[in-house]
């Protein structure tokens, strides 16, 4: 077989040539832009956590103010004082939180504004899980009577990934009375929930809710209850490390283009060159 004239391999070497550099470069040009776009995503959460812990630092709104508020969602974060009356029957324990790493349950009380309609789903805190007996709750004191609460404006409550249908997680039996705060909500529904939804707890209990905003409560540790409420989980680690994984890929783009397109012929034409001069 009469091998082809080295004249003809050199269209096919170009063209294989510019093929691999027209891919390569497309591959960069994506793999950039995706890891632009995780930084860009990246400084709006930063900027949003800046946002938020600004709005942590403003005085504190009295009730007056938080109730003239034409609409609370807009002062998310912010802290407000509030006094009125708990409403302990109406207790909630949201299961399957974790606060250091240990589980347990967040608990929700509903407060009756003083002097007016209005009722406030405030979270109140955190209370470990007796490991023996879910059902069984820790002690947690309410005080009685008018009292002044401190917390930030939030978002409801928010919802965990939940297994089966509501009616079947609101028929969880109702924990075993060891401290005031268990006292049963509306018949046929248990204190022990997944998840919580403002509207369908309004319509459960009748109770005047507002249903647009929450409030966590601030301060140390009292009452039972600890109040070391995590931050918002913005995934800046994500998007960080999303734009690390896009970037070393560019610069693996990089690296191969180079050693297949320029330093694998470079060293096949020297190794060509030293075999011909050895013949």
């Amino acid at each position: 077989m009469i091998p082809e004239p080295l004249n003809a391999e050199a269209p096919r070497r170009r063209g294989r040539f510019w093929l691999v550099t027209i891919a390569a470069i497309l591959t960069l040009a994506a793999t950039v832009s995706l890891g632009r776009w995780q930084l860009s995503r990246a400084a709006q959460k930063e900027a949003l956590q800046a946002s938020i812990d600004a709005e942590k630092q403003k005085p504190a709104l009295d009730q007056a103010e938080f109730l003239a508020l034409p609409q609370a969602s807009d002062s998310l974060h912010r802290p407000v004082r509030l006094r009125g009356l708990w409403l302990t029957p109406q207790t909630v324990y949201l299961d399957n939180r974790q606060m250091h790493g240990v589980p347990g349950f967040y608990v929700l009380t509903p407060f009756a504004l003083e002097g007016t309609e209005q009722t406030v789903m405030i979270q109140r805190g955190w209370v470990q899980r007796n490991f023996v007996d879910r059902t069984k709750l820790g002690a947690v004191d309410t005080p009685a009577g008018i009292v002044e609460v401190t917390g930030l404006i939030e978002p409801p409550p928010s919802h965990l990934l939940e297994l089966g249908s509501p009616a079947a997680a609101a028929s969880t039996p109702a924990p075993a009375a060891s401290a005031p705060l268990q006292a049963p909500a509306a018949e046929g529904s248990s204190s022990i929930r997944q998840n919580l939804d403002l509207e369908a707890f309004r319509a459960e209990t009748k109770l005047p809710l507002r249903t647009d905003v929450s409030l966590q409560q601030t301060g140390p540790a009292s009452e039972g209850l600890q109040r070391d409420w995590p931050a918002p989980a913005l995934g800046l680690e994500r998007h960080y490390g999303y734009a690390f994984q896009w970037f070393g890929l560019s610069a693996l783009v990089v690296i191969l283009y180079v050693w297949f397109q320029f330093i694998t012929p470079f060293r096949r034409s020297r190794r060509r060159a030293r075999d011909e001069r050895r013949l």
